[in-house]
C-alpha cells in the first residue's frame, strides 16, 4: 500500500503505512526505502538519506529494495550511489544477468566508461549475447572520445575496439545492423576510410537497411574523405537518375564535376569509368544532364522543383568561375520567371528563389517584379481600387512577389509617403485574405498573415528613420494580426522585441509562455526574455524567466543519461557520441552561464540583508569568490539570431560579422557580471576575526589570502571594464531584428560602473584599517573619508540620470524612455552593493568603537578624541538614507504621473487609423502604461526594503 500512496503523490500516508509495516517487521528493507522516498519528497532530505544508507549498508539483493533505492537516489541526484548498490549486489549474486546489466547502466549514468567496458565483458561471459559484447566495444570508443590525449585514443582505445570487432567478423558472429554501424564508426575515427568503404560495399554492408540510402550515403562520405571524385560523381549521377528531386546529390554532383575539371581528369579508355559506373567530367555533360532531368520532369505525374533549381545553381557556379558557358542554359531572369509560373502558388517559391536573386542585375529588378505581377490573376472591383486575388493560389503568388520586392530593396528605396501607401495596401490585402481562412482552426495560420508582417517591417523602417508614431502602429497591426491568428509565432516574437525596445516587459512574459517554447528552445530563443526581464525592473517575472531556463539546463544532465541508456539498449551506437556532444554543448552554453549569473545576482538583490543575511544567501548558493564555473574557452553561442523572419536585402540583414560582435559583447558583459557576483560573494569571507591585530596568526587563518583574492578579482574587473569600453568605441549597430545589444553601454554611461568599482576598492581600504588598527592610520582614514564622499556624489549623479518622465506625450504621439527605467534598475543594484559594503564597514568599526568606550571608562576621561573615520562613516550613512528617501519620493511621483496619464484622450493624429485599429491602439498603449507602472512599483518596493536596512547601520 505504501508504494500505491507514493504513486498517487500522497507522501504523508505512504510514510504512515511504511511505519505500520516496520512496527510488525522491523527489518523489512523495502518498507524502509519506501519511507525514505516519502521523506525525500516531503523535503526531509537528511532523514531520507540516513534511512537509505542504513539499508544500503546491509547490501540488499532483493529486487524491490534495489529498484526502490535506485528511484530514491535518482531523485536525490546521486546516481553515483546506485553504482555502489549494484556493485555489492553483483558480488553476492555473481551470475545474475539482470544485476550485471543494471550495474552497466548505472555506470553509463555517471559516465564511467572504463568500468562499463569491464561490466560489458563480465555480462558477455555469463550470457554470451552479441549486444553485451558490443556494449563493451562502444565503451572503448567512449573512452577514446573522452580521452584528453588524442594520441592515446588513436593508439590504444580505438585499435583495441577494432581488434574486438574483427574477432567477431572472423568468427562470422556479426548479427545486427548496429554492429556493422559500430565497425564503420571505429574505422572512420581511425581514419581508415578505405577499409570503412570496403565494409560498407562488402557483405556486411548488406545489413545496413534501416535508413533510406544508408549504404549510399556512407559510401559517398568515404569517397569524399578519400577525394575519389570519379566515384562521387558517378554515385550522385546514379542516385539523381533514381530521384531527380534530391538536392544534396545535385550539390555533390556539381562539386565533383568541377573537381574533375580542375584536375583535368579523363576517363580510362578500356575499363569502367569508376567503381560506381559512368562519370561526367565536363561542363557540356553537366549541362546536358540537367537538361535531361528537366525534360524528364515535364513527363512526371507531379511537378518536381529539383531540376529547375539545379539549372540556376549551375549558372551560379559557372558565373562564379567566370565561365561563359552559362548562356547555354538560358537567361536566369527568364528561368526564374518560368519557375514562378510553375511554383509561384507554393509558399516555398520565395525561399527557393531567394538564393538566386543575385543572378539578376539590379537595373532589372523593377522590370522583373512587373513581369511577375502581370501573370497573377487579380481582379479589381472598380478602376481606382486595388486589384485583389480571387483564390488562395493567386494570393500565394502575389505574396511571393511582395516578399521578393522587399528582398530586392524596392520598398527600402521609397519615400515616406509611398511607404505609408504600401502599408495601407498590404493591410487591405491582409484583411481581404482573411476571407479565405474563415474555416481555419485556431492553431492554423491565416493565409494572408505575411502581408501584415511585411506591413510592420515597413513601419519599422519608418520608425528607425525617426517617425515616432510608426512604432505604435506596428504594435497595433501585430496585435490585430494575433487576434485573427492566435498561433502565429512570428507575430508574438516581433511583438516581444518591440515591447522590449519600448521598455515594457509585462506583455512579453505572457507572449513567451503562449509560444510554449519546448526543450532546446529555452536555450535558442530564451535570450529574448532573459535579456530584458531584470533590466526593466520586473523582478518577479525575471526570477520566473530564469527558472524556466535553468530548469531545462539542469534536467538536461539527467535526461541525457537516460537517452544514452536507451541508445545502448536498442543498439543505436552512433547516437551516443551525439548525445554526449549535445550535453556538452548545453553545459557550455553562453545563455546558461548568463542566466546562472543573473539569477544569483537577482536573488541577492531581492533577499540579501532583507529576508536573510548576505552570508546565508551566498552560502545557500554555494558561491565562493575563488571559484569560476564558467567555461570561458568553450562558451557556445546557441542563440537563434534568425528566429524573426526578415525579407531584408543582404546588406541590411544580419551578417556573420554581427554574430561575431554580438558574441564578443555578450561574453564581455558576462565577464563583468560574473566578476561582480564573485566580488560580492567575497564580502562575508572577510568577516571580522577577533584576534590581536598584530599577532602572527592573521596570515595563517586564511583571511589575508581572502583579501588577496578580492584584490585579484578587482584587477580582473578593471581589465574587463577596459575591454568593454574598447568594444563600445566601435559603435556597433545591429539590424533591428538582429541580436539585442547588452546592458553594457548603459552600465558605463550612467556611472554605475564607476560606483561599483570604487565600492570594491573601499572594501580593500577598510580591510587595511581593520588590520592596522586606529592608531597611526590617519592616512587610511582620510582615504576612506574621501572615498565615502565621492561615492555619495557619484550615487547622486546616477540618480540625476534617472530623472525625467518615463512616458511623455509629444504632438499627440507617445514616447517612452526605457533608458531612464534601465538607469533606475542599475541605481537599485548599485545602492544594494553599497549597503552590503557598508555593513562590512559597520562590522569593522563597531568593535573599534566599543573598545574606545571601554578605554574612556577606564581613564574616566570625558574627552577621548574620536577618530575621524567614525564621523565620515556616520555622515555617509545619513546621506545614503536621505538619497534613498529622495529616490523613493521620485518613484512615488512617477507612479502618480503614470496613473494620471489618460491615454484615451490622445487624439492619434494619424487619420489613417481605421475604427478597428483604434481599439487595438488602446490595448497596446494600455499594456505599455501598465507595464511601466508595475516596473516602477516593484523598484519602489525593493528600495523601501533597502531603506530599512540603511536605518540599521548606526555604529
Amino acid at each position: 500500500p505504501s508504494a500505491d500512496y507514493l504513486d498517487n503523490g500522497n507522501n504523508k500516508m505512504a510514510i504512515q503505512q511504511a511505519d505500520k509495516l516496520l512496527k510488525k517487521h522491523k527489518d523489512l528493507h523495502c518498507a524502509k526505502v519506501l519511507k525514505a522516498i516519502g521523506l525525500q519528497r516531503t523535503g526531509k532530505q537528511d532523514e531520507a538519506y540516513a534511512l537509505a544508507q542504513e539499508v544500503a549498508a546491509l547490501e540488499p539483493t532483493d529486487d524491490n529494495s534495489l529498484q526502490a533505492l535506485t528511484i530514491l537516489y535518482r531523485e536525490m541526484h546521486r546516481p553515483e550511489l546506485v553504482t555502489k548498490l549494484y556493485e555489492a549486489a553483483v558480488k553476492k549474486v555473481p551470475n545474475s544477468e539482470e544485476y550485471h546489466s543494471h550495474l552497466f547502466m548505472a555506470y553509463a549514468r555517471v559516465g564511467e566508461y572504463k568500468k562499463m567496458q569491464q561490466a560489458g565483458m563480465a555480462l558477455y561471459k555469463i550470457v554470451p549475447k552479441n549486444p553485451y559484447y558490443f556494449w563493451s566495444v562502444m565503451s572503448l570508443i567512449m573512452q577514446s572520445i573522452s580521452a584528453q590525449d588524442e594520441n592515446l585514443s588513436k593508439t590504444m582505445f580505438l585499435p583495441l575496439a577494432e581488434r574486438m570487432v574483427e574477432k567477431m567478423v572472423k568468427e562470422d558472429k556479426i548479427e545486427a545492423e548496429a554492429e556493422v554501424e559500430l565497425y564503420y564508426m571505429i574505422l572512420e575515427r581511425l581514419g581508415k576510410y578505405k577499409e570503412a568503404l570496403d565494409v560498407v560495399r562488402g557483405k556486411l554492408g548488406e545489413k545496413l537497411t534501416s535508413e533510406l540510402q544508408s549504404r549510399e550515403n556512407k559510401c559517398m562520405a568515404m569517397y569524399k574523405k578519400l577525394r575519389r571524385w570519379p566515384e562521387c560523381n558517378a554515385l550522385a549521377r546514379r542516385l539523381l537518375l533514381k530521384n531527380s528531386d534530391d538536392w544534396q546529390f545535385y550539390i555533390t554532383y556539381f562539386d565533383s564535376v568541377f573537381q574533375l575539371i580542375d584536375e583535368s581528369w579523363t576517363p580510362p579508355a578500356e575499363e569502367e569509368h569508376s567503381l560506381e559506373g559512368e562519370v561526367h567530367c565536363s561542363i557540356e555533360q553537366a549541362v546536358n544532364f540537367i537538361e535531361e532531368r528537366i525534360t524528364e520532369e515535364s513527363r512526371s505525374s507531379r511537378p518536381l522543383r529539383g531540376p529547375y533549381l539545379a539549372k540556376l545553381e549551375l549558372i551560379r557556379r559557372l558565373r562564379h568561375r567566370g565561365c561563359n558557358d552559362e548562356h547555354k542554359l538560358g537567361d536566369p531572369e527568364e528561368l526564374m520567371f518560368q519557375y514562378f509560373k510553375k511554383f509561384g502558388d507554393k509558399p516555398c517559391c520565395f525561399t527557393d528563389l531567394k538564393v538566386f536573386v543575385d543572378l539578376l542585375p539590379p537595373s532589372q529588378y523593377t522590370k522583373f517584379i512587373g513581369q511577375l505581377l502581370d501573370v497573377i490573376p487579380l481582379a479589381a472591383a472598380a478602376d481606382n481600387e486595388v486589384a485583389l486575388p480571387g483564390d488562395i493560389k493567386a494570393l500565394q503568388q502575389h505574396l511571393c512577389v511582395v516578399q521578393l520586392s522587399r528582398l530586392l530593396g524596392i520598398y527600402h528605396a521609397m519615400e515616406k509617403k509611398q511607404k505609408l501607401a504600401v502599408v495601407r495596401e498590404l493591410m487591405l490585402r491582409y484583411r481581404h485574405g482573411l476571407e479565405f481562412g474563415k474555416s481555419c482552426l485556431k492553431t492554423e495560420l491565416q493565409f494572408s498573415d505575411y502581408y501584415c508582417l511585411l506591413a510592420v517591417h515597413l513601419l519599422l523602417d519608418l520608425w528607425l528613420e525617426g517617425e515616432e508614431a510608426a512604432v505604435w502602429q506596428c504594435l497595433t497591426l501585430l496585435e490585430e494580426g494575433l487576434s485573427h491568428s492566435p498561433s502565429n509565432a512570428q507575430f508574438k516574437l516581433l511583438l516581444m522585441r518591440i515591447y522590449c525596445r519600448l521598455g515594457a516587459f509585462e506583455p512579453v512574459s505572457e507572449l513567451y509562455s503562449s509560444l510554449d517554447a519546448k526543450h532546446i528552445q529555452h536555450d535558442t530563443i530564451g535570450y529574448l526574455l532573459t535579456r530584458y526581464a531584470g533590466s526593466l525592473g520586473h523582478y518577479a517575472a525575471a526570477s520566473q524567466s530564469c527558472n524556466f531556463a535553468l530548469r531545462f539546463f539542469h534536467s538536461n544532465q539527467k535526461d541525457t543519461s537516460e537517452y544514452i541508456i536507451q541508445a545502448y539498449k536498442y543498439g543505436a551506437f552512433e547516437k551516443i557520441p551525439e548525445f554526449i556532444a549535445f550535453r556538452n554543448r548545453l553545459n557550455s552554453s553562453l545563455h546558461f552561464a548568463q542566466v546562472r549569473t543573473e539569477r544569483m545576482l537577482l536573488d541577492l538583490l531581492l533577499e540579501a540583508n532583507i529576508s536573510t543575511s548576505l552570508e546565508e544567501s551566498i552560502k545557500s548558493m554555494s558561491l565562493s569568490p575563488e571559484e569560476d564555473d564558467i567555461p570561458w574557452k568553450d562558451l557556445r553561442d546557441n542563440r537563434d539570431l534568425t528566429v524573426l523572419f526578415s525579407w531584408d536585402p543582404k546588406d541590411r540583414d544580419i551578417s556573420e560579422e554581427h554574430r561575431k560582435l554580438s558574441l564578443e559583447e555578450e561574453t564581455l558583459w558576462l565577464r563583468i557580471r560574473s566578476l561582480t557576483l564573485r566580488l560580492v560573494s567575497g564580502l562575508p569571507t572577510l568577516g571580522h576575526t577577533i584576534q590581536p591585530k598584530n599577532s602572527e596568526k592573521t596570515a595563517e587563518n586564511g583571511v589575508s589570502s581572502k583579501i588577496d583574492t578580492i584584490r585579484a578579482l578587482l584587477q580582473q574587473l578593471e581589465a574587463a571594464v577596459d575591454s568593454g569600453k574598447k568594444f563600445l568605441e566601435q559603435k556597433v549597430q545591429y539590424p533591428v531584428l538582429g541580436p539585442p545589444p547588452t546592458r553594457m553601454a548603459g552600465f558605463f554611461s550612467n556611472g554605475s560602473c564607476q560606483c561599483q568599482t570604487s565600492l570594491f576598492y573601499l572594501v580593500s581600504d577598510i580591510y587595511e584599517l581593520d588590520t592596522n588598527g586606529l592608531e597611526d592610520s590617519a592616512e587610511i582614514q582620510e582615504r576612506i573619508g574621501n572615498s565615502l564622499k565621492s561615492l555619495v556624489e557619484r550615487l547622486t549623479d546616477l540618480f540625476n540620470k534617472c530623472k525625467g518622465d518615463l512616458i511623455e506625450v509629444r504632438d499627440g504621439t507617445l514616447k517612452t524612455h526605457p533608458n531612464l527605467l534601465e538607469n533606475l534598475v542599475f541605481f537599485v543594484e548599485t545602492i544594494s552593493i553599497a549597503l552590503w559594503v557598508s555593513s562590512y564597514c559597520d562590522s569593522v568599526l563597531r568593535p573599534f568603537k566599543s573598545n574606545l568606550q571601554k578605554k574612556k571608562k577606564k581613564k574616566k576621561e570625558s574627552s577621548v578624541a574620536m577618530p575621524p573615520v567614525f564621523t565620515h562613516f556616520l555622515d555617509y550613512v545619513t546621506e545614503l538614507q536621505t538619497l534613498t528617501s529622495n529616490v523613493i519620493d521620485h518613484i512615488k511621483g512617477l507612479e502618480i504621473i503614470l496613473t494620471a496619464l489618460k491615454l484615451e484622450e490622445l487624439s492619434l493624429k494619424d487619420t489613417l487609423l481605421l475604427q478597428e485599429e483604434k481599439k487595438f491602439t488602446k490595448t497596446v498603449q494600455g499594456k505599455v502604461q501598465s507595464s511601466y507602472h508595475h516596473s516602477v512599483q516593484e523598484i519602489g518596493e525593493l528600495l523601501k526594503k533597502r531603506l530599512d536596512t540603511i536605518k540599521k547601520l548606526k555604529i
